[in-house]
């Protein structure tokens, strides 16, 4: 594990001071920092390659669309999809999921049909598809959970009937941590013929991911979240599925011909990607994912674990707090609650102490519903996070508690 700690020198933003203390940046769920190696992937494509991709025949056109499509190449691999046409670049998470909810859910649903998510989806994974019913008067049915932050399976297959027509379910919960057992939800799924879509957000970039042994029909994620970029993510889809489904927009690039009586689509994956692409960010993620293979990311969830059992110990060591989410298998993320504190006063007292933690409700407001809660704070850790910084969280919750008067 210590040979993680070493890379923390390759993330230039960790070497700054807060209110003249250092930085101790606890965020990673919301998004991640970027290696030096990422920020000079964008920079190099500016300074040499700066030039629209597909569409020149010059060198310039002709080294950024190599430096683009092996970026895909490298996506592929690295969620081991059958095919290079199976990813497509969208903007994140949310695009994807909306994407395929207007693209696959506009085209094959009608009224009756149902939908399944879970209770603990992030919003990005409820409202696209709480319009796409709106639009085709389907229903939404939810898979409750339990205290400890756990999907109730049992209760997964009750929902599961001939009206079925999509799962859409969290890979990790953002605001608990949980780690879904895929693979039998995605089996029993499939025992009913229907297709399910994983939201990996908070999964890629942490553990290892093979789309094809987990047999799901659609994989989302965003780069941000992964050390790559903003503004660039990920739909990958089975062809089967993609070849089926229209074009989510229409435009340059997503055609073969058009003419005004009748336009003709590319190809995949080109159908779904148009105008002008987020090139440097489609580079950075390629160079995001070569930087993480370098550490690999059985190595990555082994030590992150070790962080997250630390932090677990030592946060449940506090009195008057209390963590909310405890599943049996979780990812480093820990949110909490402390007695008569709102967790908005907590962030902002830590900041102060150069700690960057998340507070609110993370976008997952059933969620905090369901605990009766209006909002928790969150610890989320990264490959370079220490446990030196965890003791610093601790004392900085220590502070808390005394600056606002609890015992």
């Amino acid at each position: 594990m210590s040979l993680i700690l070493p890379i923390r020198k390759d993330f230039p933003i960790l070497n700054q001071t807060i209110a003249g203390k250092p930085l101790v940046y606890l965020d990673n769920a919301a998004t991640t920092q970027k290696p030096q190696c990422v920020i000079d992937a964008m920079t190099h494509y500016y300074q040499f390659d700066n030039a629209n991709v597909h569409r020149g025949i010059h060198t310039l056109s002709e080294r950024a669309t190599k430096a683009y499509e092996a970026a895909r190449s490298k996506v592929q691999k690295f969620i081991n999809a059958a095919h290079g046409h199976e990813i497509v670049f969208v903007r994140g998470t949310t695009e994807a999921i909306n994407l395929v909810a207007q693209s696959y859910g506009r085209s094959q649903f009608k009224a009756g049909d149902e939908i399944i998510l879970s209770q603990m989806e992030h919003h990005s994974n409820i409202v696209p598809w709480q319009m796409l019913c709106e639009q085709t008067g389907a229903t939404l049915r939810i898979i409750p959970m339990n205290q400890q932050g756990e999907l109730i399976f049992d209760e997964f297959t009750h929902l599961l009937n001939e009206k079925t027509r999509l799962v859409a379910i969290t890979h990790i919960s953002n605001a608990l941590g949980t780690i879904n057992p895929l693979e039998k939800f995605i089996e029993t799924a499939h025992q009913h013929n229907v297709p399910v879509l994983i939201d990996g957000a908070q999964a890629v970039g942490h553990l290892p991911i093979d789309v094809q042994a987990l047999n799901c029909d659609f994989y989302v994620f965003s780069g941000h979240k992964m050390y790559a970029p903003t503004g660039i993510g990920i739909l990958y889809g089975k062809e089967q599925w993609l070849e089926k489904m229209p074009p989510y927009q229409g435009g340059g690039e997503m055609i073969s011909k058009v003419s005004f009586e009748k336009t003709t689509y590319n190809v995949l994956p080109y159908k779904f990607e148009a105008g002008t692409p987020h090139i440097e960010g489609v580079i950075g993620l390629g160079a995001a994912i070569d930087y993480l293979q370098t550490l690999g990311l059985a190595s990555i969830y082994a030590y992150e674990h070790e962080l997250l059992n630390y932090a677990t110990e030592k946060l449940s060591s506090i009195p008057g707090l209390r963590i909310i989410g405890q599943a049996t298998h979780k990812s480093a993320i820990v949110s909490f609650v402390l007695d008569n504190i709102h967790a908005h006063d907590v962030g902002t007292i830590l900041d102060h102490s150069g700690i960057a933690i998340r507070s609110g409700h993370h976008c997952a407001m059933p969620v905090m519903t369901y605990f009766n809660l209006p909002a928790t704070a969150r610890a989320s850790f990264a490959f370079y996070n220490t446990k030196e910084e965890i003791d610093v969280l601790i004392q900085g919750i220590d502070e808390v508690k005394e600056v606002l008067g609890t015992c």
